[in-house]
């Protein structure tokens, strides 16, 4: 299991969106089931408009997963995930209950001090749980 926190250089939201995404394409890519945690339904339905239109040269398989929870791609905002072995994204403020649910868990990081502040408290506690979170700038 191997959790990462992708440190991006500004405070705009967006970006983070935005990363999200392009890291759905490469799991996707990659035949990785993937999950998508979003901090509330408004920015699930935002990360699903955002996933059809930030390519204009590819589709990416994706959909809610309360609408269909069979897609490559998933996005979700509640905390009930299945177990899907593969790659968790995470936009949500707080860590994932059941983290060993996920092969790789990647949360992304930007400037804002509150999420900053969230993303930290994040680390160590997965830190306390010896799955010994890894830093990665963007």
């Amino acid at each position: 299991m191997r959790v990462e926190f992708y440190v991006l250089p500004s405070q705009d939201n967006a970006d983070r969106l935005r990363a999200a995404c392009r890291l759905a394409v490469k799991a996707w890519r990659a035949n990785w089931p993937t999950i998508i945690r979003c901090a509330d339904e408004a920015e699930a339905e935002t990360v699903n408009q955002l996933l059809w239109t930030f390519r204009s040269d590819c589709f990416i398989p994706h959909d809610l997963i309360t609408e269909n929870p069979q897609s490559p791609v998933l996005i979700a905002s509640d905390h009930s995930l299945p177990n899907n072995q593969g790659l968790l994204i995470s936009l949500h403020p707080t860590p994932y209950a059941e983290p060993n649910h996920f092969s790789r868990i990647i949360e992304i990081v930007n400037q804002a001090p509150n999420t900053l502040q969230q993303c930290r408290q994040n680390f160590v506690h997965y830190r306390k749980l010896q799955l010994n979170p890894q830093r990665v700038e963007l």
